[in-house]
């Protein structure tokens, strides 16, 4: 039996067009499902006082989207993602940050 091509047709709601911004993103997973939380910053950082007294700079940030994934669908948005990553530094001439700009929201 010969497997027919697949093609898809997609459509954008009018309120999803735009999009949410997202300064930051993290990734996290339960033994069903990986998930995305897409986050923005609300407000400057502030000064706060950790569990142990510690001083620290505060960066409040919200969830602006969370996305569900079956395990099976990360390895293609891997692929995806590094494939429009290489293409857009093909097309800017710029490459992707040696080290993440909020190193603990992997």
């Amino acid at each position: 039996m010969t497997e027919l091509p697949h093609a898809s047709r997609i459509e954008v709601p009018d309120d999803h067009v735009i999009g949410v911004p997202a300064d930051f993103a993290s990734v996290w997973h339960t033994p069903e499902s990986f998930v995305i939380d897409f986050l923005s910053v609300r407000g400057p950082d502030s000064m706060a006082e950790d569990e142990e007294g510690q001083q620290v700079l505060l960066r409040e940030l919200v969830v602006s989207a969370r996305v569900r994934m079956p395990p099976t669908h990360v390895i293609e948005l891997m692929k995806a993602l590094e494939q429009q990553l290489t293409a857009w530094e093909t097309q800017t001439g710029q490459r992707q940050p040696s080290e993440p700009p909020h190193p603990d929201l992997g």
